[in-house]
């Protein structure tokens, strides 16, 4: 990963270029206020990618008596495939490793090879599957689990 990339939680001064980022990447976006709910929160949080102070990436997870939920991760296109979403990932499991979070968990689209390599190499592995979870388009998700 490129060393000018800034890994941290995110602030509320990031809400906007998170939100803005959402709705580039997905289909269904989540709305401003569901980031902003994030903040200050002690059983969630979001850590985001900063490059020459712009926000590029952000993985939001949920610690939910020690099983942390992974419900976002995402990474602005034109720098996907450089170690980002790694980072990300790596960076969030070890602040819900601090407030408790034991196993992890995630839902991927069936067709996202990418995102699921990238999770296997973090060490989750298939667990189920929940037909027909995502939306526009219609597609089953592969769920994940580090335990």
């Amino acid at each position: 990963m490129d060393r000018e990339i800034l890994i941290r939680e995110m602030t509320v001064e990031d809400v906007d270029a998170v939100a803005a980022m959402e709705r580039e990447n997905f289909t269904a976006p989540w709305k401003k206020e569901d980031f902003a709910d994030i903040i200050d929160k002690v059983d969630r949080g979001c850590v985001v990618a900063q490059k020459a102070g712009e926000i590029i990436g952000c993985v939001v997870y949920h610690n939910i008596v020690g099983d942390v939920d992974i419900t976002n991760v995402q990474v602005k296109e034109g720098f996907r495939g450089q170690g980002i979403a790694t980072g990300l990932m790596e960076a969030a499991m070890e602040k819900a490793r601090a407030i408790g979070g034991t196993s992890f968990t995630l839902e991927v689209r069936e067709s996202n090879l990418a995102a699921k390599t990238l999770y296997g190499s973090l060490g989750f592995v298939q667990e189920g599957i929940r037909r027909g979870f995502y939306e526009d388009p219609r597609e089953d998700a592969v769920i994940m689990w580090l335990r």
